[in-house]
């Protein structure tokens, strides 16, 4: 399982921010807390889950192991994630294929 931290820098309200995702929901929300991330910056609605994150927060995620990707790549993680029914195990994505492994 791993964590990974975009290089958007979409300007909101004159700042950069970023979005953070991982391979599970699960792993997401606990490595967003670990690194200070507040919940109300997780977008479940949109076409990924995903994490706003300032600069700051980027930095933080990066050197607590969160992987630096590019936005294509994040997107086809983020809408790969793993939504595992009970019971059932999250399959891996590869970042380079893209597909399960």
């Amino acid at each position: 399982m791993a964590a990974y931290v975009d290089d958007a820098a979409i300007l909101y309200r004159g700042k950069p921010r970023f979005h953070l995702s991982a391979d599970s929901l699960e792993e997401m929300h606990a490595f967003a807390s670990a690194i200070g991330v507040n919940q109300c910056w997780f977008h479940r609605g949109t076409r990924h889950p995903h994490y706003d994150v300032t600069a700051e927060q980027r930095d933080r995620a990066i050197s607590a192991g969160a992987i630096p990707v590019d936005q294509r790549t994040l997107l086809r993680v983020a809408k790969g994630m793993a939504r595992p029914t009970r019971g059932e195990a999250s399959p891996q994505l590869s970042l380079t294929t893209g597909q399960s492994e």
